[in-house]
């Protein structure tokens, strides 16, 4: 904490309990030795502005409260900055913060602030575009795309969850080239995980991936029928063997990757490209506060 003086709060305060949330933080934070900027922001096209005048004023900590999406869009503003990144995890996943082994309430999050170590980890890039934890092609982007603007709004969850089922009925297998530079594998698969580290949509898949091993991960569920899809997701969140019957894992610091036909992907939640692109590592380019103790599960050397 000693290299601590100053401290950004930055929260995306869009749902009643973000603001909630940002209060009960504040109150906290202001009992910690350090002073304190502080900003819940109602809309979120104004966090990105909100986090650069807060850079400007050199804090020696940004603090970003909100989910995998949040954090991730935001991360690329610290490249090349010498602030600290802290994280508090407000959202539904919290697959980042479960990454870097943060408890995954408010004030566990904050004692990791207080009395945990700043260390330097690697963001995954998609072309230009910096990201915390994993992108994805698949149904979920495809979901994510094609979802009506407000349904879920509208019709709640039963009405999401029907569109879902409606995409995945319409979901077709792909063909997924990977090209490292020295050669170009090509198969047929139903999910693709770019990953920097070893959480998605906060269940455990990646067992390579993390976040300060210099690579980015692809993996890859092959198959030739969606049901595949479904039968590695229901492994995956049990936790069983079978989970690794149908991937297939690449690895490196610079990766293309195509697929046919074009696909959107997912970028921790969000779609913001769409293939081919480039996937790249972006070695210890950030710091970020994190446990004294980090058991090596969490996916941190």
């Amino acid at each position: 904490m000693s290299e601590i003086r100053s401290a950004a709060l930055i929260v995306n305060a869009k749902s009643r309990k973000g603001q909630k949330l940002f209060q009960h933080a504040c109150e906290r934070l202001e009992k910690l030795p350090f002073s304190l900027d502080a900003h819940a922001v109602q809309k979120p096209k104004h966090l990105e502005r909100t986090v650069k005048r807060a850079l400007a004023k050199k804090p020696d900590l940004v603090i970003l409260g909100g989910g995998d999406g949040t954090v991730s869009g935001l991360v690329d503003l610290l490249v090349g900055h010498d602030a600290i990144l802290g994280v508090l995890p407000l959202g539904t996943a919290n697959s980042f913060a479960r990454t870097l082994g943060l408890p995954l309430d408010i004030d566990g999050a904050i004692n990791v602030l207080a009395n945990g170590v700043p260390k330097r980890i690697d963001l995954g890039m998609i072309d230009g575009d910096y990201f915390a934890n994993c992108a994805a092609m698949g149904l979920s982007p495809q979901i994510a795309e094609t979802v009506p603007h407000n349904l879920k709004k509208v019709l709640g969850r039963v009405g999401y969850l029907g569109w879902a089922g409606l995409q995945y009925l319409r979901f077709r297998p792909f063909i997924l080239t990977v090209d490292d530079g020295t050669q170009e594998k090509r198969m047929r698969v139903v999910e693709v995980r770019i990953s920097n580290g070893p959480y998605h949509g906060g269940t455990w898949l990646v067992d390579e991936a993390k976040v300060d091993s210099g690579q980015i991960v692809v993996q890859a569920v092959t198959a030739r029928y969606r049901r595949t899809l479904l039968k590695n997701w229901f492994a995956n969140i049990f936790g069983l063997s079978a989970r690794h019957h149908d991937t297939i894992t690449f690895s490196g610091s610079d990766l293309k990757i195509d697929t046919r036909p074009k696909l959107p992907i997912s970028i921790d939640g969000e779609v913001l490209a769409h293939t081919p692109v480039r996937a790249r590592i972006a070695p210890g380019v950030i710091r970020v506060m994190v446990p004294r103790e980090v058991d090596d599960q969490t996916g941190l050397s």
